[in-house]
């Protein structure tokens, strides 16, 4: 199997989580860890699992992560499996929002990717972390969780 992790860090925190992930699916899967900015769509052409991963900003993607997601061709004939995650806060202005997980997997589930795993949020303890303690280890799970639902 052969994945590929496109995620979008402002401060770190969520390409720490793109970074367990990937560590977590290795045993199981070819990976490859790319920032936004350096994805190039035409890469889906050989991925059996596209993993996406942004800061939630005002309940949205980061720019890049949208930029790439609208570059995302149609996947249904491909038979993409899809996941998505995002760092986030909880403060009572980020949860009036939403966040970007649930619009990241919409948009992939909408171009026809199969959703293998509920979009995931992993905490920060601030606007630029540090990411709370234990989220990385919980990203490994999410991860490796995704792997036990293909079988």
């Amino acid at each position: 199997m052969k994945a590929l992790i496109v995620y979008d860090s402002v401060y770190g925190n969520t390409e720490k989580i793109a970074r367990a992930v990937a560590e977590a699916i290795t045993p199981s899967a070819e990976v490859k860890v790319l920032q936004a900015g350096e994805a190039n769509p035409s890469e889906l052409e050989s991925t059996d699992l596209l993993i996406v991963g942004s800061p939630t900003h005002a309940g949205r993607p980061t720019p890049p992560i949208q930029d790439f997601l609208n570059k995302v061709p149609k996947l249904s004939s491909q038979g993409i499996n899809v996941a998505a995650f995002d760092t986030r806060s909880q403060t009572k202005l980020v949860m009036v929002f939403g966040y970007a997980a649930g619009r990241i997997a919409r948009n992939l589930k909408g171009k026809g990717g199969n959703l293998i795993a509920s979009p995931e949020g992993f905490l920060v303890t601030s606007t630029k972390g540090p990411l709370k303690e234990g989220e990385l280890e919980r990203a490994a799970g999410w991860a490796k969780g995704m792997l036990e639902s293909k079988k």
